[in-house]
């Protein structure tokens, strides 16, 4: 098979191929770029499973980058295991027709447990004493000491939260090379994320724009001379594009307004308690998968959705399916966003009674998507100093709370999740292999299906 790359530049759109990515302009003007139709919803998860898969979420059953586990009665985002999957991925398609292929996977999500030769995804540790440490899982499992002594460690806070810089992006392209020197996969994606930071932080639209666009090309840049040299194709390709918002949707307050949502008091604050609620809403972005546990209530659920300043669309039983979202997993509704819009996870009525974990960075904790993590609280006067007290304490062995995120959602300039309208904010690819295109677009289901094309495993049926 032909050696094959995938560049995954989050966030990269047609339009954001301009004079502040040279690099990425020049190598594109040589092949092709077709804008890629994204699924619904349009977020990493969702999309990643798509592009691996050639299914649709009904069928591989990732209807969001979180979900609410029924039987567990707990709202789970960011899950790991490649099992929640229920799909064949595109490596086990080509491990079939050439036993001898290899794939590497490199920071694109669900990466544990997998059929993969070779991954690498961000597992931090979690101490007793209350400190989370950078790390990452990797497979096989001496790969994490020897990358690791060799690039130093992952910059986990580089990754994700109010730190997030390109030295992430800078790093797992450095692993990826790492990965090839000792390695040489068949098959290497890989996933760049910095450019999804500045787009949320300050939308597309913002100066600063143009200086992330040049970081990451030439990240990019570097990457493709590199896979190049050695013989390989490189396919640069993204999951989504961001389009600017103004206006926060909190969908949990209206729910709780109109008595349908229960949240449990603590010392620590109020809880969501999504299993003695009648409703509530898990939100992603710009969808929001609305859970009912009382179905005699969805008609009122539904009318107060469709009234909601806002929101675009209301999907039931039938909307759903036929935005392939019909699966166990979504909500009885989904709601989509309307384009300027998005939803927060938001529940309290009062900040004063928000949870401790709502100022701090904690993915897991949240019981939705929260990208007001890529701030730091305005109104901290010295931040930096606040931060290195608090780093200061966990290393002396004390415990310290590092709540520096706000709790202004209108900080929040760029989301994605929605079908854009325009193809110039559509995902892209990008080919030097324009013989295997034959369209100018293409589904995301597609794109599993042309990444065998490019390896020649389609040839070899």
């Amino acid at each position: 098979m032909q050696k094959t790359v995938v560049l995954n530049v989050v966030g990269l759109t047609p339009s954001l191929i301009n004079e502040q990515t040279p690099r990425l302009s020049q190598w594109a003007s040589q092949g092709q770029i077709v804008s890629v139709q994204p699924v619904l919803p349009a977020v990493t998860c969702s999309v990643q499973a798509s592009y691996l898969t050639g299914t649709l979420p009904n069928q591989h059953g990732i209807v969001a980058n979180g979900w609410y586990f029924r039987d567990e009665c707990e709202i789970k985002f960011w899950r790991q295991s490649n099992h929640l999957i229920q799909a064949p991925k595109l490596w086990d398609k080509a491990k079939a027709i050439d036993p001898s292929f290899t794939c590497a996977n490199l920071f694109w999500w669900y990466n544990m447990y997998s059929s993969v030769n070779y991954s690498i995804t961000p597992r931090p540790q979690y101490r007793a004493d209350g400190r989370k440490v950078p790390d990452i899982y990797t497979h096989p499992a001496d790969v994490r000491s020897r990358i690791q002594a060799d690039l130093g460690s992952f910059p986990l806070f580089h990754f994700w939260g109010p730190a997030s810089s390109i030295r992430s992006s800078q790093w797992i392209a450095q692993s990826a090379q790492w990965m090839e020197q000792h390695y040489s996969p068949t098959l290497t994606l890989v996933y760049l994320p910095h450019l999804d930071y500045g787009l949320q932080r300050f939308g597309p639209d913002h100066p600063r724009i143009a200086a992330e666009l040049t970081a990451i090309d030439t990240v990019c840049g570097e990457l493709i001379d590199y896979y190049e040299s050695r013989g390989a194709t490189v396919i640069v390709l993204s999951e989504y594009g961001i389009t600017a918002v103004s206006r926060p949707i909190h969908l949990n307050r209206i729910l709780r307004e109109h008595r349908l949502l229960t949240v449990r008091e603590e010392e620590d604050g109020e809880l969501l308690d999504p299993g003695a609620s009648i409703a509530f809403a898990v939100a992603d972005h710009q969808i929001a998968h609305v859970y009912v546990n009382d179905r005699a209530y969805l008609p009122q659920i539904q009318a107060l959705l469709n009234a909601t300043d806002g929101i675009a669309l209301v999907l039931d039983e039938a909307g759903k399916q036929a935005h392939h979202l019909n699966h166990s997993r979504s909500g009885e509704l989904v709601a989509i966003a309307a384009p300027d819009a998005w939803f927060t996870y938001y529940y309290w009525l009062s900040d004063r009674q928000a949870p401790i974990f709502a100022r701090t960075v904690d993915i897991h904790r949240k019981p939705g998507y929260d990208p007001v993590e890529l701030f730091l609280n305005p109104q901290l006067k010295l931040p930096a100093l606040n931060i290195g007290l608090a780093l200061l304490k966990k290393q002396l062995g004390g415990r310290s709370l590092l709540d520096v995120i706000p709790l202004e959602a209108d900080l929040v300039r760029g989301s994605h999740g929605s079908i854009p309208a325009s193809s110039a904010d559509c995902p892209v690819l990008i080919t030097r292999q324009t013989q295997l295109l034959n369209a100018t677009s293409l589904h995301a289901t597609e794109v599993c299906d042309l990444l065998l094309k490019h390896l020649g495993a389609s040839e070899q049926r």
